[in-house]
């Protein structure tokens, strides 16, 4: 089939920007500047985000597929063209990482002394302890499961490493029978052995392969393939009349049903069983465009580096970041409370080069304060052993009213999430578990105290979870506020989410599913009339991902009429730029780098007194329809300015950018040692001297 139309549309695919994401995150695994260890953590990330791909994208069109609906890609082409040239781009993708990993890192890992491979590497005590290791652990662990005309297919768990064993009796050679064996998500991945300087690693799959005919004694092992398949992990909840009743019986049902989903990717061993695949095809209805081979040398699941990257004795070799940064707004405010601090100012945060700890201690002293009334708090992600739910424990205890908007459909975070959820509801919080059809991914914090004979408000809004651990990954920006024109409206959004009220208009406030999208839509309306009417006219917007079509054709039309405008997306853009007569005036970027960019900024020129919003929504039609987001107005001068200042930074940066051409593809920017701006090294030397109000696109 002929897919030359693709780049005639004014659109590029979402699925397909997708893919060129992941290949910049596969760029830092190439980037030879990059340490040996960290080359290996962005090549655990991309295969994490490959599995997520399939399990959401690919999952997204096979239930279009499966249940005979229509579907028509940005590209242009309907579910069935689509899926295969979707899946032969993902082909591509998967033997590029792969290859590279297996012919490249690999080598360049052996130089530090590092190896990874099969047992022979080992010297007599390692085979002795590693045989030691198979007997004692892992041999009772493992179950294997025959298939044969008494026994049905088993049940094959999504991600786990399978082996495929045909064995033939010697009492009738004639006859063969496939067994399965599946390998537990919690025997660590390798086997780890030191010997003199050096380090070997040995796969576990390598190990129960040699001893594999310890589960088969007195019949002939035929052959052994290792599989991994990757299941639908896309669902959705049906709306129903008692959705407060079924909700989470629903949910829950849903995630049980995830485990046995149709699978979307099959990944095999080199030198695979014909018959063993045959019939891995047959069962589990999958077909070439699903198979993926592993190449000699590389392994199935390359998330299991990580394992290498964590190993203690290279804790000392691992790149180290600073240490965070007072934020501007606080390098006079030592020795105070939190109140006291926002009682006199705002404090705006930009993690990670400022710590999250200041909105931890907002937690912990509004817990432990005897003025605190109530603490309201909307939930989406949450870290292991949560400090933020410890704060919220800590204050119900203390007999602090506390109100938990916990988001539980936020994918692969569901279990956790029910489970903090259960554990706030026993300790007396009021716990709402989402609400409807709809995710809450709004990030809002509101604490109520007493202060004399008044009430006083004290909010956080942001852009990023109250997750400890990801706002040292993510780049993330917040406010922590006593402004009144906020807590007002947070309040009052607090309200709507949490009872049975219609949202009025709020004063700082933006949210969807209802107002945000025309809100843009007005704001980039009066750039183009200040353009037509020859004032300057610029936007520049800042978002993890572009989609919308309304928002992407408001902005088409916006540089037709002159504005000029520059869009940091840091993952998927469906907008195509620099496009005669059509986005001519738009330039696009992406930062992919140390840490994951995840801050949303929105900028309007407005001739001159810009027009500035933060919050959780980037421009995707699930932002403006299915989920519960808000942005909020920054309108003091001076933390405009550090808003501004991330806006030019990430504009001014030419080591972890990359340029969107209108074929879909990216160019990265080159420098020279004189004129190099590292966006991640640039922001913890900020302070109050650095930071311009002036765009400059």
């Amino acid at each position: 089939m002929d897919y030359s139309d693709i780049n005639k549309s004014d659109l590029i695919s979402r699925d397909l920007s997708w893919l060129n994401f992941n290949l910049r995150v596969l760029d830092q695994v190439k980037n030879k500047e990059r340490n040996v260890l960290d080359r290996l953590r962005f090549l655990s990330i991309v295969a994490s985000n490959f599995d997520e791909f399939f399990e959401v994208r690919v999952g997204s069109l096979y239930n279009y597929i499966d249940s005979n609906k229509k579907r028509i890609d940005y590209s242009g082409l309907r579910e069935n063209p689509f899926r295969e040239y979707l899946l032969k781009k993902c082909k591509d993708f998967f033997d590029d990482f792969n290859n590279y990993y297996s012919k490249k890192l690999i080598s360049i890992i052996q130089k530090e002394n590092v190896f990874i491979g099969n047992i022979d590497l080992l010297d007599d005590l390692g085979i002795k302890r590693a045989k030691k290791y198979f007997k004692k652990t892992i041999y009772p662990m493992l179950t294997p499961m025959v298939f044969d005309n008494l026994h049905s297919f088993p049940i094959l768990m999504n991600k786990v490493l399978i082996f495929g064993v045909v064995t033939r009796s010697k009492s009738d050679e004639k006859k063969k029978k496939i067994s399965f064996i599946q390998i537990p998500q919690n025997i660590p991945r390798f086997f780890e052995y030191k010997v003199d300087d050096k380090i070997c690693f040995i796969p576990i799959e390598k190990i129960i392969e040699k001893h594999i005919k310890k589960f088969f004694k007195g019949i002939s092992v035929e052959s052994v393939s290792l599989f991994r398949i990757i299941r639908n992990g896309d669902y959705t909840l049906e709306e129903s009349e008692d959705i407060d009743m079924n909700f989470l019986e629903e949910l829950k049902q849903k995630l049980k049903d995830r485990k046995f989903s149709r699978v979307v990717r099959v990944e095999i061993s080199k030198n695979f069983d014909k018959n063993v695949l045959d019939k891995l095809k047959e069962i589990l209805k999958v077909d070439e465009y699903n198979l993926m081979e592993i190449p000699d040398n590389s392994l199935i699941d390359l998330m299991c580096l990580n394992q290498i990257v964590d190993y203690d004795e290279f804790s000392d070799i691992l790149p180290e970041f600073p240490d965070p940064i007072t934020p501007v707004d606080m390098f006079d405010m030592e020795g105070k409370n939190i109140f006291q601090i926002l009682s006199e100012k705002d404090v705006f945060l930009h993690h990670p080069y400022n710590s999250f700890d200041p909105v931890i201690k907002f937690l912990n002293e509004a817990a432990e304060d005897p003025n605190v009334l109530s603490i309201k708090i909307t939930l989406y992600r949450t870290a292991k052993n949560s400090r933020v739910i410890d704060a919220l424990l800590k204050a119900a205890e203390n007999g602090k009213h506390v109100s938990v908007l916990f988001e539980v459909k936020a994918r692969f975070d569901e279990e956790n999430n029910l489970k903090n959820g259960y554990k706030l509801e026993r300790a007396g919080c009021y716990v709402i578990y989402g609400i409807g059809a709809l995710k809450t991914h709004t990030k809002l914090l509101l604490v109520v105290r007493r202060e004399g004979k008044k009430v006083k408000n004290y909010a956080h809004m942001g852009t990023g979870n109250y997750n400890e651990t990801t706002s040292r990954l993510y780049t993330d920006i917040g406010i922590m506020t006593s402004d009144q024109n906020y807590t007002k409206d947070a309040l009052e959004f607090f309200n709507v989410i949490t009872g049975h009220s219609i949202p009025e208009d709020y004063e700082n406030l933006i949210t969807a599913p209802i107002y945000m999208r025309n809100k843009i839509l007005d704001f980039i309306d009066k750039e183009i009339n200040n353009s037509k009417l020859g004032e300057k006219a610029k936007i520049c917007i800042k978002i993890n991902s572009l989609q919308d079509k309304k928002i992407i054709k408001k902005l088409y039309e916006a540089s037709n009429a002159g504005v000029k405008i520059c869009l940091i997306v840091r993952g998927i853009c469906c907008l195509r730029p620099n496009r005669k007569r059509l986005s001519e005036n738009i330039e696009v970027i992406s930062i992919v780098g140390d840490y994951l960019e995840h801050s949303r900024i929105y900028y309007f020129h407005n001739l001159g007194d810009p027009i500035i919003y933060s919050g959780s929504a980037d421009v995707m039609i699930r932002s403006y329809k299915r989920r519960i987001e808000s942005l909020f107005s920054i309108n003091d001068d001076r933390i405009k300015k550090q808003a501004i200042t991330i806006l030019n930074y990430n504009l001014r940066d030419n080591c972890n950018s990359y340029v969107l051409q209108e074929d879909g593809t990216y160019n990265k920017k080159s420098y020279s040692k004189k004129s190099r701006f590292n966006v991640f090294e640039e922001f913890y030397k900020i302070n109050k001297e650095n930071i311009n109000d002036r765009i400059i696109l």
